[in-house]
């Protein structure tokens, strides 16, 4: 079993690491990308803009983590030599996707012909003239149009627009993978879809829950303020199956006292619940606090509606129930309500362990009710915070890259234009390409992301992407993506601008429902274009009668004008490019106890305990350290004992249970697939078990959580199957 108890986040060799890759990079083009006036591309906990490149909202310098430099570094990369697309696409697909990132910057159009065997580098006339060839040829509504968080507000606006000018709601984005279930789950429970603190509130909470999520890979800047949490005197509560040596102690590269000592002392209580059982905990806390009077009855009486069911339901829920389904004894429960009953100010903060269930939103909502009980929303420095993924995906959704708009949103948006939209409702993304697989979808514009990758059941994703004939990619980089699941049809890849080379200024909006304006203009490759220039190029052939000017229109400030008219709490960002004032969107910080709902109050929800996964096991598809979402930088994980891509993380009991040694090649089961894997001991309870993703994605089933629609990445029921001579 590799020890792990003395791995100690950040420190010393994070900063030779980041050393190392600034060295790569150019001591020049790294300093120039990281202080120029950007936004981020990584997490969406945020930083630069206006307050320069490694400056928050806060002015905390340096804001600056590994995964900001890990970003920067594919940014800069020379253009991919032409000579790789003498190389067949299936040579390609079989690079890693480490590998795959590490060619260098896409610099020219690609395209693969019906039946072809290899990508073609094509002039932009061609590219732009086939494409909108295509798209006309299709009715819109056997078409879908997905893009990630990375895309600013003003393309992804264009980019939604476009598509329902076209004909279709068929508009997603990456959060159906993600957070969807957040947003879900806080609309049915404060009435709001977002996160009701700011950054400047995490500066005044003496409690941080973090649940089902793992900040010292993902969100490593988070732990910075976890860690000044502690040293002001207040706890941080961690409910995470795997006991993550990164939130048990942290070397924070900014801090030199943290360096000094070795690393800063980060969870004061770790509990870890049976992947899956954390309605089973949440509602023991709940019903703890009650128990030992520690609720806000005042908050309560005023503030919320639906109490006495809630607390009915509590009533019925015997601990012995609760223990044994979540696997967390009464003792240890009571005492997390204790400290969560002292905490004048608690901040509840969450990842994807929580949304990625069948039972996601519910999860959501148990997190939101257990604010609610002690008054904790609706307040400084205390409030509910979804750890989101990608830079730009809170704005991607504000702007309306959704299948469903508001209606008072989409009526602003027919009269601005002038235009009628269709009125059918959008596929989510899943649904999509269902529709797909089934043969019913001829073409799907997909701006950035890695929609292959991110999609569970690889098989089926290949199966769904392929049965697309005519597939157009909006990318920086290639990925696997782009490589995988193709099928005889056609495909076009554009290149695009990184956002510190957009040609106008761009805007960003953090988890923190904070808007940044990124002012790009750097020029690194002489082949790319802004993803707006390509869209409105597109819109322009495809829609030639149209009464919106997409050429014209995909001017930012044009583009920003119509958001700032046309999406409630957005109209700061009219003048942004002029005033240089960054700002948080109106009516989501949540300071006073006002909240979204229709009779102003939150609501209490009940949330049924799910029943157990009917498996010899439970997974979990995680992230590594060195990993962005499905990009990979690093093929071993240095808080996981250097543990590989390959790697199947088990609790150690188990393991001596099925006869199964440290470092042993097993086949890891599911009802959907099976991959090899090498199992490693990891301190996880009994009948859990953990895989990276996209690699352990072969497991994973195409079933969503019937109100959010987002996939069962955390609860997968998986067996080992040994052969005779390895058992």
């Amino acid at each position: 079993m590799a020890d792990t108890r003395q791995i100690v986040g950040g420190g010393p060799k994070k900063v030779l690491y980041t050393l190392a890759t600034i060295g790569r990079m150019g001591v020049g083009k790294a300093a120039k990308a990281l202080t120029a006036k950007n936004a981020c591309k990584a997490c969406a906990y945020g930083m630069g803009g206006q307050r320069g490149g490694m400056t928050n909202e806060l002015d905390e310098f340096p804001s600056v983590c590994n995964k900001s430099v890990q970003a920067q570094s594919t940014d800069i990369q020379p253009g991919i030599p032409e000579a790789i697309f003498e190389h067949s696409i299936k040579d390609l697909a079989e690079l890693t996707g480490r590998e795959m990132e590490h060619l260098g910057r896409l610099n020219t159009p690609l395209f693969k012909a019906r039946g072809a065997d290899r990508f073609t580098p094509v002039d932009w006339e061609f590219a732009l003239a086939h494409a909108a060839s295509q798209l006309e040829a299709t009715a819109p509504e056997r078409s879908f149009f997905y893009s990630s968080g990375r895309s600013s507000n003003e393309a992804g606006f264009l980019f939604q627009l476009l598509a329902r000018a076209y004909g279709t709601n068929n508009v997603n984005n990456c959060s159906y993978y993600c957070h969807q279930a957040t947003s879900e789950g806080l609309a049915s429970t404060i009435g709001k879809a977002t996160s009701s603190v700011e950054l400047e509130d995490l500066t005044g909470a003496d409690l941080i829950f973090v649940i089902g999520a793992n900040p010292s890979s993902n969100h490593p800047r988070f732990i910075h303020m976890l860690k000044n949490c502690r040293e002001r005197g207040g706890q941080v509560i961690v409910i995470n199956p795997a006991r993550e040596p990164g939130l048990v102690k942290f070397s924070v590269p900014k801090s030199p006292r943290s360096m000094l000592k070795g690393g800063s002392e980060i969870a004061s209580d770790y509990c870890q619940p049976r992947i899956g059982s954390d309605i089973a905990l949440l509602k023991g806390i709940a019903k703890a606090v009650l128990e030992l009077g520690l609720e806000d009855r005042d908050f309560i009486a005023a503030h919320s509606s639906g109490f006495e069911a809630f607390a009915a339901d509590l009533a019925g829920l015997g601990w012995e129930e609760i223990s044994a389904t979540c696997g967390i004894s009464a003792g240890e429960i009571a005492h997390i309500a204790r400290q969560y009953g002292k905490a004048e100010n608690a901040v509840f903060a969450w990842g994807m362990g929580m949304t990625h269930h069948i039972h996601g939103v519910e999860n959501v909502e148990a997190i939101a009710n257990l604010a609610v009980l002690r008054g904790m929303v609706g307040k400084r420095f205390a409030g509910l915070l979804p750890l989101r993924g990608h830079s730009n995906v809170q704005g991607i959704g504000t702007i309306g890259v959704k299948p469903v708009l508001a209606g008072d949103v989409l009526a602003k948006m027919e009269a601005e234009f002038g235009v009628s939209f269709p009125t059918a409702r959008g596929m989510d993304t899943m649904v999509c390409l269902k529709t797909a697989e089934a043969g019913a979808i001829d073409s799907a514009v997909i701006m950035g992301g890695n929609l292959w990758g991110a999609t569970p059941d690889t098989a089926f994703a290949s199966r769904a992407m392929a049965a697309i004939g005519f597939k157009l990619f909006l990318t920086t980089t290639l990925n696997m993506g782009h490589v995988h699941g193709l099928g005889d049809g056609e495909v076009m890849v554009l290149p695009v601008t990184a956002r510190d080379e957009e040609w106008e200024p761009t805007t960003q909006e953090s988890m923190f429902n904070y808007v940044r304006l990124s002012d790009g203009g750097i020029r690194r490759l002489d082949n790319v274009r802004p993803e707006s220039w390509i869209l409105g190029e597109i819109g322009a052939r495809v829609l030639p009668g149209s009464p919106i000017d997409f050429k014209g229109f995909s001017a930012h400030a044009r583009v920003r004008d119509a958001i700032a008219a046309i999406v409630p709490g957005m109209e700061e960002l009219a003048d942004i490019d002029v005033a240089k004032r960054e700002f948080h969107i109106k009516h989501r910080v949540m300071h006073t106890p006002e909240f979204g709902t229709p009779d102003g109050k939150a609501h209490f929800v009940v949330t049924p305990v799910p029943a157990a996964a009917t498996g010899q096991l439970s997974l979990a598809t995680i992230r590594s350290e060195g990993q962005f979402n499905t990009i990979i930088y690093e093929e071993k994980d240095s808080y996981r004992g250097g543990a590989e891509r390959d790697a199947v993380f088990l609790n150690g009991e188990d393991m001596a249970g099925f006869g199964v040694r440290e470092g042993q090649v097993v086949t890891i089961a599911s009802d959907v697939g099976r991959m090899q894997a090498v199992a490693r001991a990891f301190d996880l309870p009994r009948g859990s078990a953990m895989a990276y993703y996209p690699e352990a994605n072969v497991l994973v089933g195409t079933a969503v959580d019937p109100r959010s629609k987002t996939p069962a990445f955390k609860s997968v029921p998986v067996w080992l199957e040994l052969a005779a001579a390895e058992a």
